[in-house]
């Protein structure tokens, strides 16, 4: 068997035979001597305007057999094993349960939403009728506000741990074995669901505890040691320790905390729209051609820049995807995107966010470690105002000339859209340092300030607005056994982060046992 590195074009990787014989020439060997071809890495380049893919290819000989990788866990029946109290089913949490497994320890999770399934309905109802279910929406609800996103299954945050482990477990529950080989890996919402639920299966079949519309109200202390939840139905669920994984939207944590007196911090977050192109567009401009070659995936982007002191940087871009409402609580406006595993929407929609700090809203800091909290709660609101039960919307071009649409692009959104000044109602900063930021990408990706652009508010839910501090050993700095993680606790900032948090928590624990 050799390895070798391999420029293919889109044609080349996608065509068994063509990838044959271009390996064969990069040999020199005939393709018949070829017995099997094992992709184990490749990325897709586009900057030198002809599309590539980098390939880093196993090559095994005709006479050598080729056994497939086998996504096995070595899970341990936990039935009658000591407890541990995961309060929260996203990443953080479900990850951190699958570990317990592994370790021998029986996770009892709770999720104050419902099963995915369940919370599918809900969605559809509140897309359907505009009737929210606080408790079960875009954001709450089995698997966390990421199983209803494109699925990114990508970090920078290699040094948390090990992210093939992360991608292994999703492989084992349903995911294509082609995610641990993407540079950019994606699951995509449709293939999510299904791969959440059989994560359950699996909890539940080994000894774990699984209760949904349970929702956390207090802490129970024995000294102070954390030793158990309390929950609205006034069950009490104890533990040898409490991995507390509630995500960056469950805004009563923080209010408990900070009611309590118990440590938590503001933590600087970002805020701005989601912009949505059609997908031709972005195709066009990033594989500069008009022809687009089927067997290239829907273009994506990242882009970053300064504007005034603040970063303005592309958030969560879901190439062929659609826009939602991601309100948790009445009188919200939030919006969020999300792509299906084949990315086949007719548009590209990315959030583009600027950052906020303290420093920004000298106003709130009469709030103390709920100020950022405060002030990103009042920006909703107020958009919630501006258009009840409709996104507020613009175009681009209207936006940076600092006039209201006097009519609207089509939308991807899954809901009704109404012509806003975002201008006037995005807080200034905000409004100035995406206007600058849009046209330094427009010098970076010509043709991405276009009267086709539109833009909806408000993308406000990056990440969270409050830190929960905790120690090198990952237990909260006063409450001891208490391990926050996760998005919700300030420490995670995606799919693929949240899981590692989850994991090196429930390590934590462990270590200290």
């Amino acid at each position: 068997m050799q390895t070798i590195t391999l420029d293919l074009t889109p044609e080349q990787y996608h065509i068994p035979e063509e990838m044959q014989r271009a390996v064969g020439r990069k040999l020199h060997i005939r393709p018949d001597q070829i017995g099997h071809l094992q992709v184990v890495r490749r990325s897709l380049d586009s900057r030198r305007g002809q599309v590539k893919y980098q390939a880093t290819i196993n090559v095994y000989a005709s006479s050598e057999r080729y056994v497939p990788e086998s996504f096995v866990s070595d899970y341990k029946d936990c039935s009658q094993a000591d407890p541990i109290v995961i309060v929260g089913a996203g990443p953080a949490g479900l990850f951190a349960a699958l570990r317990a497994l592994e370790l021998g320890l029986r996770p009892i999770l709770l999720e104050r939403g419902r099963p995915v399934d369940e919370r599918k309905r809900d969605i559809a109802v509140l897309g359907r009728e505009g009737t929210l279910n606080p408790e079960s929406n875009w954001c709450f609800g089995e698997g966390g506000a990421g199983t209803f996103s494109d699925g990114k299954l990508y970090t920078r945050s290699t040094k948390r741990g090990n992210v093939q482990e992360v991608l292994r477990k999703f492989v084992e529950h349903g995911a294509k074995p082609e995610i641990m080989i993407d540079a950019h890996a994606h699951i995509g919402t449709d293939c999510l669901s299904p791969i959440i639920a059989s994560m359950r299966e699996t909890i539940l079949h080994y000894g774990g505890e699984y209760h949904f519309s349970t929702t956390m109200t207090d802490l129970v202390m024995e000294g102070d040691s954390v030793c158990g939840v309390l929950c609205s139905d006034g069950k009490v669920y104890r533990g040898r320790a409490v991995i507390l994984a509630t995500g960056h939207s469950a805004r009563d944590i923080y209010e408990l905390f900070n009611q309590k007196g118990w440590a938590i911090e503001a933590k600087p977050f970002a805020m701005g729209v989601r912009v949505e192109h059609p997908q031709r567009l972005i195709n066009t401009i990033q594989y500069h051609s008009r022809n687009y070659s089927p067997f290239l995936p829907p273009a994506t982007y990242s882009l970053v820049t300064q504007a005034s002191g603040h970063g303005v940087f592309s958030f969560c871009m879901c190439p062929g995807g659609v826009i939602v409402p991601a309100a948790t609580a009445p009188q919200q406006q939030v919006v969020n995107g999300m792509s299906n595993s084949q990315r086949n929407s007719p548009f590209a929609n990315s959030g583009i966010a600027v950052t906020v700090g303290l420093d920004d809203v000298p106003q709130y800091q009469q709030h103390g470690p709920l100020a950022l909290l405060r002030f990103q709660q009042d920006v909703e609101q107020r958009m919630y105002e501006a258009c009840p039960g409709s996104a507020p919307s613009q175009r681009l071009v209207d936006f940076l000339q600092n006039r209201t649409s006097s009519r609207l692009n089509k939308s991807n959104y899954l809901g009704p859209t109404a012509s806003s000044p975002l201008h006037e109602l995005l807080p200034a900063f905000v409004a100035q340092g995406l206007q600058q930021g849009f046209m330094d990408f427009d010098r970076k990706m010509k043709g991405f300030v276009t009267e086709e652009a539109t833009l909806l508010a408000v993308e406000s839910r990056t990440s969270s607005p409050v830190r929960i501090p905790r120690g090198t050993d990952y237990q909260h700095l006063q409450l001891r056994r208490l391990y926050p993680c996760g998005e919700g606790a300030g420490y995670a900032g995606g799919i693929v982060s949240s899981a590692l948090d989850g994991i090196n928590a429930i390590n934590a624990f462990y270590a200290s046992m």
